[in-house]
Order: C-alpha cells, then sequence, then structure tokens
C-alpha cells in the first residue's frame, strides 16, 4: 500500500475516537514510519524478530501534574510494514490501523498493555 494510502487509513482511525476522548488529546503527533529500529524494540523489550505496530513516546496524561507544560508533542508512531505483513488484505489492514491506533491512544491516557487487553476482550 502506498503510504500516503496507508496515512490517510490512521487519520480515519483519529477521526472515529470518541470526542469524549478526543477532547482530551493535546500536545500530540501521530506518524507513521515503516518499520521499528532495533533500538525501539530493544527498549520495547522485543527481540527485533518481534512484531510491533505501534508505540507512544510521552507522558501519560493521568502522570502529569499542574507544571506539566512547554515540552515537546507525545509521539505516537504506526509501523506500516509491520501492519502490512500481519494482515494480507486492505481490509484486515484497515481494522489493524483502527485497534493499533487506539491501542496507543489507550497508553496516552496512561492504560497499561493488561489494562488495554482486558478492555479489548469486553468488546469482542
Amino acid at each position: 500500500m502506498e503510504r500516503k494510502n496507508f496515512e490517510k487509513l490512521v487519520e480515519e482511525a483519529l477521526e472515529e475516537i470518541p470526542q469524549k476522548f478526543k477532547k482530551h488529546l493535546q500536545n500530540i503527533a501521530v506518524i507513521v514510519e515503516a518499520r521499528p529500529s532495533r533500538e525501539t524494540a530493544e527498549q520495547l523489550g522485543h527481540s527485533p524478530f518481534d512484531t510491533v505496530f505501534g508505540v507512544y513516546h510521552g507522558v501519560p496524561l493521568k502522570h502529569r501534574g499542574p507544571f506539566y507544560g512547554n515540552i515537546p508533542p507525545d509521539v505516537i508512531t504506526i509501523f506500516q510494514e509491520s501492519i502490512e505483513r500481519r494482515c494480507p488484505t486492505e481490509k484486515q489492514i484497515k481494522e489493524k490501523v483502527r485497534e493499533v491506533v487506539f491501542h496507543e491512544i489507550g497508553h496516552y491516557f496512561g492504560l497499561s498493555d493488561k489494562d488495554l487487553k482486558d478492555i479489548e476482550k469486553k468488546i469482542k
């Protein structure tokens, strides 16, 4: 899939975030990269051979105090090649992009991987 089309799927997923959450998203950038670097995988506790679909870098909203400010934006990175390797159809790519974007937004709000897996089980 062309990068431009993939980025459009990411934009669509961001638009689908419910307003009650979207209104709290501030100072955050969402970018697309081809794949995670070896350093990124290692920082996340993964081997370079593990599949990483996305990553959140920043200070989760629930950990910000009254003096939080004047800092660069938090960043969510979505890894296009990782998703495309796992999803053979465009429909599956779109669904995975939405899942990953929502998952990383969950980290922005301070949810752990365990919290997010529990939520995902309840909605499936």
